[in-house]
């Protein structure tokens, strides 16, 4: 092999190192967003997740779907025509604009849509499995929890909507994140502690209430 092909052959294979670096860099987790990794994209996303919120805070969800399709498709018009109209200026024949994307099958393959619903179908039969035995009172003290979590979400409820949790959810799903990576010992010790009295608390509990303290030392 002579030294031409061999620095073009580098050079091929250095493109296309390029290429799928670039590619895997540009490809972010929820984990890298949430911890903003790229601030540019993570701060993309929460202003997009915070934008959709608040539309469907003042408007209906109808409204907002019907105004975010609207303004995709004035925004597509308009692309459409102006090319339309620079071809014929230019006299050129590059044919429809978006006729690359026109031509990508968008179709779900079978293989690809079985294995979500088995996944999905997975995680709904745990779930149910799951409320079974709170609901039928398995185990008492799980049971009482779940009892005590629903307590607290009725007065939640009482001072919130849903739209209104679903912002706060998103404030924090953006701000926890970095802000524990930072102080990751000291919240870590906080953490442990309450963990600590919590399971002390349970096993209090269990120890009085009949039929638990039987169960835990069966187990």
């Amino acid at each position: 092999m002579d030294p031409m092909q061999s620095a073009q052959i580098s050079s091929s294979q250095g493109f296309a190192d390029g290429q799928n670096s670039a590619t895997k860099d540009s490809k972010l987790s929820v984990k890298d967003l949430v911890h903003w990794r790229d601030p540019k994209k993570s701060g993309v996303v929460f202003g997009l997740s915070m934008l959709l919120l608040l539309s469907l805070a003042a408007f209906s969800v109808i409204s907002v779907v019907s105004y975010l399709l609207l303004a995709l498709l004035c925004v597509t018009i308009t692309f459409r025509i102006y090319k339309s109209v620079v071809q014929a200026v230019q006299k050129s024949g590059d044919g429809h604009p978006f006729k690359s994307l026109m031509d990508k099958d968008l179709s779900i393959p079978p293989e690809t849509f079985r294995k979500n619903v088995d996944v999905s179908l997975s995680y709904i039969n745990r779930g149910l499995k799951q409320l079974s035995r709170l609901f039928l009172v398995e185990d008492l003290v799980d049971s009482l929890k779940l009892a005590v979590v629903m307590w607290l979400f009725t007065y939640v409820g009482a001072v919130f909507n849903g739209i209104t949790i679903l912002i706060l959810a998103d404030i924090l799903l953006f701000s926890v994140p970095p802000v524990y990576e930072k102080n990751k010992t000291q919240i870590d010790q906080y953490i442990d502690l309450a963990r600590t009295q919590v399971n002390t608390t349970i096993a209090k509990l269990q120890e009085k209430l009949p039929g638990a303290g039987k169960r835990s030392k069966a187990e």
